[in-house]
């Protein structure tokens, strides 16, 4: 397939079959998906396709034609071209007679018609007006009314547009199968002593396989021994390697350097990081964009328009005002040619997959054409803190006891009831407590506070951590702990309030405060600055944090507006109200706490989701690394993405206003339309295959 009138040829000859349920068509893929019954086989749907003049197979997994099968399309457009070519010198030169150049003529439509005609004919018996029957029934009644070496251009030139267009849409499709190329075929697997390379299907999860210097690493693991850098530009588009050393993870598809890896497998081939980048996609090609659903309405009407007023202009003027039927006819099939809306259907998807996989290669996952078109069109973005402005691993700064407490037994409490929760505040009180070497159990009776700690018994008391509100809220502040919570926040430092829970026998007391530092990430401010210049009119923080700790750190990096002390629920409004000013807003999470908030906001966008099956599912744009600055890249991207696909749009309109006028008027002929509407799909897919390449 390399035209979208293909794909309403595949869906009108998929879809009326019994069993089919619901069929799918990926142009930029070459795949189709059909969801069908038993009482249907793929024998039966491979020969309905043939029927419309297309041809399939199973498990194509390439995406593109076979090399032979474009070699004789080559072929073929060369004799016709060379037929037509001989056949116009004769004529000119009068160097042979009147049959032997309709001979040529004929001999060159046929050579370039051969791949035209079926599908021309397929598409009549299901009473479709595609590209196809416009072009045969030009060439036809070109023949008609004598013009052979018309009807020999016209034929030439569509295949001619057919074949290059092929060879365009073929290079976006390469672009998409490099991402496939990334892992390698091969593993290298332990077996005993010794290790052997086997295909990367027969390698389990929890296999042992060896990383050399300077291959790329065939699935995704767990490093068990060996130290080396590791470069993850293919999946995180980071610059820089990354060290790795036990303990820590790879990706398949990345690339180690000059230390020698043994890794415990822990993902089969078919759902590592790297295969369900590529699932999502081409998934996400087959996704309508806004425009592209406005282009097909748009050319579902146009061309049976166009096809009317031929036959008008055909009919019309020679019955009502004596007009010569050859000038007229001739007239009308220069409008069958201009009909083609080849170059308006095809602009947008190659737009819409060249931007996808290009941010793809940057480590940016977009889910879809629509999704893209939004990431252009934001102009407001609200993130979380923690994990985004932050580098997300807070560290215990300091221990401030209260009531005779020592700095020990108020970390026993805080770490196990934090020894429950995997919010990174927890963990990092959990962290501490470990390095400090302090046994603490598990408390009983664990329960979470959203948006403010968590509480659990202990040695047959009631305890509770948690943030600035929650003391508020159980009313076991004093003006010392204000004044030393007021005095940690100020330093843009979260603080955990360590007490007895109030209850009928106990009015609660603090027993101490931890404070939390969470470092800002080094380029948060250049990122900020990058989204500001990227046409994001206000960033605004939202923040479970207290309000003195996130006024800090928006200061500190440029950030527009901060909000804190909000539960998930209160984000949710926040981001509401930012959609009631500006309309496309963005939301920053981690794609699990922020998805209420996240699915919300017009983009939902997961920070750090290489690896993180849960983030790369849930968002609309999720980043392979935490790094903030590249959402101001996507937003580029996006916002170029529009501009190309508007361009466009907007050229292969006018041109064909342009025909349809000088058609009408008589000033255009079959040879000059039919090379306009060439000219204009070959610049619709050039402009739009510049986005593969950074700006």
């Amino acid at each position: 397939m390399d035209c979208p009138d293909e794909v309403e040829t595949v869906e009108r000859a998929l879809k009326p079959l019994p069993g089919v349920r619901d069929v799918r068509v990926n142009l930029m893929g070459g795949k189709v998906l059909v969801a069908h019954d038993n009482t249907i086989t793929p024998e039966q749907l491979i020969a309905a396709i043939g029927k419309a003049g297309l041809k399939a197979s199973l498990d194509q997994t390439e995406g593109h034609e076979p090399a032979d099968a474009q070699r004789s399309r080559l072929i073929s457009v060369a004799v016709s071209g060379a037929l037509t070519g001989i056949g116009l010198v004769a004529q000119w030169s009068n160097l042979a007679p009147a049959p032997v150049r309709i001979g040529v003529f004929a001999c060159a439509i046929i050579a370039g018609g051969w791949f035209i005609f079926p599908k021309a004919l397929g598409a009549a018996r299901r009473r479709s007006l595609d590209m196809n029957v416009l072009m045969t029934v030009a060439v036809l009644g070109a023949a008609a009314i004598g013009e052979w070496s018309e009807g020999a251009a016209v034929v030439f030139l569509f295949a001619l547009s057919e074949l290059l267009e092929s060879f365009s849409v073929a290079r976006a499709r390469r672009a998409i199968q490099s991402l496939m190329k990334l892992a390698p075929e091969t593993a290298l697997l332990k077996r005993g002593d010794q290790f052997e390379e086997v295909p990367v299907a027969q390698v389990s999860v929890g296999s042992i396989i060896a990383i050399q210097s300077g291959a790329r690493v065939p699935l995704d693991g767990e490093v068990v021994t060996g130290n080396s850098a590791i470069n993850q530009a293919p999946i995180t588009g980071e610059s820089m390697p990354v060290e790795k050393q036990p303990g820590d993870t790879v990706f398949a598809g990345t690339i180690n350097g000059e230390g020698a890896l043994e890794v415990r497998v822990t993902k089969p081939h078919t759902d590592t990081t790297l295969a369900r980048i590529i699932h999502l996609v081409e998934e996400a090609q087959s996704q309508k964009a806004p425009s592209q659903r406005f282009v097909d309405t748009f050319a579902r009407y146009y061309t049976p328009a166009v096809f009317a007023v031929a036959l008008l202009v055909w009919l019309v003027p020679p019955l009502l005002a004596g007009g010569m039927w050859t000038v007229w006819t001739y007239r009308a099939l220069v409008l069958l040619v201009i009909a083609c809306p080849c170059a308006l259907v095809i602009s947008t998807p190659v737009s819409i997959v060249s931007g996808l996989t290009a941010l793809a290669r940057r480590g940016v996952l977009i889910k879809g054409g629509a999704v893209l078109e939004a990431v252009g069109k934001l102009t407001a973005l609200a993130t979380d803190k923690t994990g985004t402005i932050t580098e997300g691993r807070p560290r215990v700064t300091q221990i401030i006891p209260f009531n005779s407490k020592s700095a020990g037994e108020i970390l026993r409490v805080a770490a196990a009831i934090d020894t429950h929760s995997q919010h990174p505040l927890a963990q990092a009180v959990v962290a501490f407590a470990t390095e400090e070497k302090v046994a603490f159990p598990r408390a009983e009776n664990y329960q979470a506070r959203n948006g403010r700690g968590a509480e659990g018994e202990l040695d047959g008391h009631h305890y509770f951590v948690g943030n600035h509100r929650f003391a508020h809220e159980l009313a076991v502040c004093s003006p010392a702990l204000e004044q030393k919570l007021a005095e940690i926040e100020a330093q843009a430092q979260s603080v955990v309030v360590v007490g007895h829970k109030p209850h009928a026998d106990c009015p609660g007391e603090v027993l101490g405060v931890l404070a939390v530092g969470d470092a800002v990430r080094p380029n948060a401010a250049q990122a900020v600055r990058a989204l500001h210049e990227a046409g994001i009119r206000q960033v605004v923080m939202l923040s479970g944090d207290n309000q003195r700790t996130v006024d800090a750190i928006a200061e500190q990096v440029g950030i527009d507006q901060a909000h804190g002390d909000l539960l998930p629920e209160d984000k949710v409004q926040r981001v509401r109200d930012l959609m009631a000013r500006h309309k496309h807003t963005g939301m920053i999470g981690d794609g699990v706490n922020d998805a209420p908030a996240m699915a919300v906001a017009s983009v939902g966008i997961a920070m750090g989701a290489a690896g993180t099956d849960t983030a790369i599912e849930t968002a609309d744009m999720a980043l392979m690394q935490d790094d903030l600055s590249q959402v101001a890249e996507a937003i580029r991207m996006g916002r170029r993405t529009v501009r190309v696909i508007q361009a466009n749009i907007a050229f292969a309109l006018g041109v064909k206003a342009i025909f349809l006028a000088l058609a009408l008027t008589g000033h255009t002929s079959l040879w000059l339309a039919i090379l306009a509407d060439t000219g204009a799909t070959l610049v619709v897919i050039a402009n739009a295959l510049r986005l593969l390449t950074p700006k």
